[in-house]
């Protein structure tokens, strides 16, 4: 976390430079036009500037959860194996069909709302069928507890 944050910080760094880098570049490239402000290339010093203001909210957010987690993580310590930072995700079923019928309900109602509306309640009710199966596939036949 600790370097993350010096990363995020050196990068909102690099983008504010990279700022008044291209908004002085776009004054002197228009030197032609009278008034400061319309030789300024508003967009673009405009994109960068919130991207800075985004990367520098991002290092002080992994800065923050950094002070609050009151220790080093595992990735941050030289000496620690992988083992050390995979947290049990959950209980998760590879011999399922169930989400792969899941994903052809979402392409099927992709689908409709593409080439014609009345294919979607059809890929709506697959959906529906796909998501109770997938829920209550524990509850019947042979993987039931």
């Amino acid at each position: 976390m600790r370097a993350n944050t010096g990363l995020w910080w050196l990068l909102a760094g690099f983008f504010l430079l990279m700022t008044i880098v291209y908004t002085a570049w776009s004054i002197i490239a228009h030197a032609d036009n009278a008034a400061w402000n319309n030789r300024i290339e508003w967009v673009g010093s405009v994109a960068l500037l919130f991207t800075t203001f985004m990367a520098a909210l991002i290092a002080f957010y992994i800065g923050r959860v950094h002070r609050a987690q009151r220790g080093e993580l595992p990735e941050d310590i030289l000496t620690a194996d992988i083992d050390d930072g995979d947290p049990e995700l959950g209980e998760f079923s590879p011999w399922s069909w169930w989400p792969i019928v899941l994903a052809f309900s979402a392409g099927l109602g992709i689908l409709g709302l593409a080439v014609g509306v009345w294919l979607f309640p059809i890929g709506l009710g697959v959906f529906v069928v796909a998501i109770v199966g997938w829920v209550y596939e524990y509850y019947r036949g042979h993987f039931a507890r």
